[in-house]
């Protein structure tokens, strides 16, 4: 198959390229390099020469990326690209909006005039739902972002739903739990595993704000990126969970990593940061149900090859 990864320099991109690539498809990324790395694609430029993968320096709200994808004529187009910082779309809404949503349309008025058959939209499962009435929570939830990161995914799974009515074009919407694992900037958007890993193994006490009972779904980045690639073909015009249902709070992550880091003693305390979510989990039903995927790779397991790789 013939695929195109937006964003497909970034942690999860790069982790699906290398998957994709795995399973002889052909890939063309397209990246501007904001805050994903060539780094992240070494592997993957190593093992697939310039037979396979091709790379394109560019933004998503380019006038140029039609022209690409054109000429390339992917049958899906894997949509990862984006601005993912919360605090920078609460800060900057208009750039987050700019980014998000009149980039995603950029990327899908190319998908449509290439012929692709399909977009699987990566969206953000830990926004979209806004504070939860319930935990697991189920895509059938209201959505009500209070960030407006979250408003600008949820918009662009609308126009998808606009796309499909209309033009044809198949999509599927994976919202995503907290995604980690290798390749994640401790800097930046990172997650709490990234930066409790740069931290840990640079002797440094990491800070838990709040009294650490708030709690997240943690997923592994390989299994994220088995969701992605099984909904190339399945769970057209749905909106799936990928998330393990687990809650697991910041206070119980501390003593995981420290454990597999060698490292004891207590985190740093600090005052709760306003407005952050206390309970996050996805209910991952529905996935199984239309994917036929699930998350196999355990917390500890997850935790230890992530921190391997830093180490490294």
């Amino acid at each position: 198959m013939k695929s195109l990864v937006t964003g497909g320099a970034g942690f999860i991109g790069s982790t699906l390229v290398d998957r994709l690539l795995a399973e002889d498809h052909t890939v063309d990324v397209v990246d501007d390099l904001s805050t994903g790395s060539l780094t992240n694609l070494s592997q993957a430029r190593a093992r697939a020469g310039n037979r396979r993968l091709s790379f394109h320096r560019l933004d998503i709200r380019s006038p140029d990326l039609a022209r690409i994808v054109a000429r390339r004529k992917p049958e899906v187009v894997f949509h990862l690209a984006a601005q993912a910082d919360v605090r920078v779309s609460v800060a900057r809404p208009g750039l987050d909006a700019d980014v998000n949503v009149l980039g995603s349309l950029n990327v899908l008025e190319a998908a449509l005039a290439a012929g692709a058959r399909k977009v699987v939209f990566a969206g953000s499962g830990g926004t979209l739902y806004g504070v939860p009435d319930e935990v697991p929570t189920r895509e059938g939830h209201p959505q009500r972002p209070v960030s407006p990161y979250g408003v600008s995914k949820k918009a662009v799974g609308d126009y998808l739903h606009y796309y499909r009515e209309i033009h044809n074009l198949e999509y599927t919407v994976l919202a995503l739990a907290n995604v980690y694992g290798p390749r994640q900037d401790p800097h930046g958007e990172a997650g709490v595993v990234a930066i409790f890993a740069g931290l840990f193994l640079g002797s440094q006490r990491p800070t838990i704000f709040g009294d650490g009972k708030q709690t997240r779904d943690f997923v592994y980045v390989d299994d994220v990126v088995d969701g992605f690639v099984r909904a190339a073909d399945k769970g057209g015009g749905l909106l799936l969970n990928i998330g393990t249902g687990v809650e697991t709070s910041v206070h119980e992550l501390y003593v995981a990593m420290g454990a597999l880091a060698g490292v004891r003693g207590a985190a740093r305390q600090a005052a709760e940061r306003p407005g952050e979510l206390q309970r996050s989990a996805l209910d991952p039903d529905r996935a199984g149900r239309y994917l036929g995927w699930k998350p196999w790779t355990s917390l500890d397991e997850g935790l230890s090859r992530t921190l391997d790789w830093f180490r490294a």
